[in-house]
């Protein structure tokens, strides 16, 4: 590995500071982020690197902020990018592309920017890692501490799903329960990081956290064969994962790694938690805090940290940020998992929603590429499809079933 990083860097002031536990600029109070110089690589010599490297996100580890590469018995990355011809169909768009992180350790996209995190941690010096989580998180901080033998201590809204609660603890971390909503949770970590010297993943430690999520445009990119789609559909919370997709797409782009223009950004928030969406449909730069009144818990962020930079890029790229009901979002998990296969959590049914909202309103066209990032496992959310569920049961006799469930007689 040829080092490539220079430091942090504030995305308002630009003014640099070292590769610390530093997350937010002390001159102007805006956040920081990693900055690298990628003028020293060489296009064709990185790709032949990417290709012979893990299968995993250490792959692109020329874009991540570590002098060497990092090595993790749970690494995560590289996972499938599915076709969904029955999905575009239905919709009338030309190709659909599901990306599913699904498939990662702990079963969501999470897994990426903890394993940044952590590994980040370790060569920083810290011994204990935490976070302030919907669910998600939770799960891969404590899978990815307990993998590499360090304390973690999780902090969650105490009404959170209990299979996301239960698929916490079991790793042995640490699990704490706050009365409160997620921004409630991560006020009370802020306040921890500076109290205790814990590496917060999604505090102290949130410049490097936020560099996983460019793994999925990378991925992305080389698993449609070095192209770029045309239109991105994607969840909003914090705005990072958004944001970090959009830039790991420009950063594949100015080095020469592909070739053309950054797909348009759609983003998919929960009407009962949709500060970003609320902004773009007024023409605002700034997110109103709202209260978070959502099944979709994971994305029930009122106070979304990249809120503005996720209005930029959905404004710069002809993209939008849409909002979807909660109705509309158990519809979205139902249309994915009867037309692919996959069963998402709410968070996907938000994306997969918002994907026929815009393919509805003749947003998405017939010569249209287009990728949707699904970013958590159905398993995690039962609770959302429990309405409507049915099952026939009957005696075991044919004449039960012919009774019962009306199927036509066989000819």
């Amino acid at each position: 590995m040829s080092s490539t990083l220079q430091g942090l860097r504030c995305k308002e002031c630009k003014r640099e500071y070292p590769l610390e536990a530093l997350y937010f600029c002390p001159d102007c109070f805006g956040p920081l982020e990693v900055a690298y110089d990628f003028s020293g690589l060489d296009a064709e010599e990185v790709r032949r690197r990417i290709q012979a490297g893990t299968t995993g996100i250490w792959r692109y580890a020329d874009f991540l902020p570590f002098e060497t590469r990092p090595a993790s018995s749970l690494e995560p990355g590289l996972t499938p990018l599915v076709k969904a011809d029955r999905l575009a169909e239905k919709l009338g768009v030309g190709e659909v592309w599901i990306k599913n992180d699904a498939a990662n350790p702990t079963h969501s996209f999470k897994d990426r920017v903890v394993a940044v995190a952590l590994a980040k941690a370790i060569e920083l010096g810290f011994d204990t890692i935490a976070c302030a989580s919907t669910g998600n998180l939770a799960n891969a901080v404590a899978a990815h501490a307990a993998a590499a033998g360090i304390d973690s201590y999780v902090f969650v809204p105490s009404d959170l799903e209990e299979q996301k609660l239960l698929a916490t603890a079991v790793y042995g971390t640490t699990l704490v329960g706050v009365d409160g909503a997620y921004d409630d949770v991560n006020r009370l970590c802020t306040q921890l990081a500076e109290e205790r010297g814990w590496a917060f993943v999604n505090v102290n430690l949130r410049p490097y956290y936020a560099e996983g999520s460019k793994t999925l445009a990378y991925e992305t990119a080389e698993q449609l064969g070095w192209r770029l789609p045309d239109k991105i559909v994607a969840p909003i919370a914090s705005g990072s994962l958004f944001t970090k997709i959009g830039r790991g797409f420009t950063e594949w782009l100015d080095l020469g790694l592909i070739e053309g223009e950054l797909p348009a950004f759609h983003g998919a928030q929960a009407a009962g938690c949709s500060p970003v969406a609320n902004a773009y449909a007024e023409g605002h730069d700034v997110c109103r805090p709202v209260r978070a009144d959502t099944i979709a818990k994971s994305l029930a962020i009122g106070t979304p940290a990249d809120g503005p930079y996720a209005l930029d890029l959905a404004r710069t790229t002809g993209g939008s940020i849409e909002s979807v009901s909660d109705d509309e979002i158990r519809a979205g998990i139902r249309l994915l998992a009867e037309t692919t296969g996959i069963f998402t959590e709410t968070a996907g049914g938000v994306t997969t929603a918002t994907l026929a909202k815009l393919a509805e309103a003749g947003e998405l066209g017939t010569d249209d590429r287009v990728v949707v990032y699904i970013t958590g496992e159905g398993l995690k959310t039962l609770d959302a499809v429990r309405e409507g569920f049915e099952m026939h049961r009957i005696e075991p006799t044919l004449e039960s079933f012919a009774e019962t469930v009306a199927e036509p007689a066989l000819a």
